[in-house]
């Protein structure tokens, strides 16, 4: 936890808040806080700042916050994934949100099985939970929009070409001529498939949507590895 994200509840008045839970401990477990120590504090969806410890017990921490400092840009990235793994999903939300997503689409695809959408790691609490372990580890604040779109077809025809517009729009897919850009400086659209990738027909569809299909080299990468590396060879503020 580089920063300790505050939420509405944790205020008790304009310039104080309180730590419980995870957040309390980690106090003791990794940052061997006392009171009299100032710790990074952001505000969710506002300003950055510290707090100074003014009370602390075996239960909470009492700070009194200066917000003063505004989170670190957004990406410009709409990030289009096909549902993962379960036990690989929370990893990626957490990694996407410390890049700087803030609009992701959770898509449907062939490969994808339909036991993935069970998984309680896409309930309100748990979507929140993991975004909000990703802003703590980049030091941000603004928490990322997830769109869940469990119908592939209706999506890529009727919602995908509004999401495009003008924007450069991409789809991972090894094997295609063209390699990932570099360097962006606008808005995008990155789609990216499940383990074994998107099947030709959901590529043509992407395409006709607007997509241009690009690779990242010879070698396969996993779906954890493919997010931030694509991310980052996009967009040098995510670095």
């Amino acid at each position: 936890m580089n920063l300790a994200l505050l939420f509405d509840a944790d205020f008790i008045d304009a310039d104080r808040a309180r730590l419980t839970g995870r957040r309390r401990t980690h106090l003791d477990t990794v940052l061997k806080a006392v009171e009299g120590d100032r710790i990074p504090v952001g505000r969710v969806d506002g300003n950055m700042g510290t707090g100074e410890i003014v009370k602390l017990t075996d239960d909470e921490a009492e700070l009194i916050v200066t917000l003063d400092t505004p989170p670190p840009r957004p990406l410009p990235l709409t990030l289009v994934l096909a549902m993962p793994r379960p036990k690989m999903f929370r990893r990626v939300l957490q990694t996407a949100t410390a890049l700087g997503v803030k609009d992701l689409w959770l898509l449907n695809a062939y490969k994808v099985e339909k036991s993935y959408w069970q998984t309680p790691w896409l309930t309100e609490e748990a979507l929140a939970d993991n975004m909000v372990l990703g802003l703590e580890q980049a030091r941000d604040t603004l928490m990322p929009k997830v769109h869940i779109r469990k119908r592939f077809k209706p999506f890529v025809e009727d919602e995908l070409p509004g999401l495009v517009g003008e924007h450069p729009a991409l789809v991972a897919h090894p094997g295609t001529q063209t390699p990932c850009p570099t360097h962006l400086n606008q808005p995008a659209v990155l789609c990216i498939g499940p383990e074994g990738g998107f099947i030709p027909y959901e590529v043509e569809k992407l395409q006709e949507a607007g997509c241009q299909a690009v690779h990242l080299g010879q070698r396969i990468l996993r779906v954890e590895t493919a997010v931030p590396v694509l991310i980052s060879r996009l967009y040098d503020g995510c670095l």
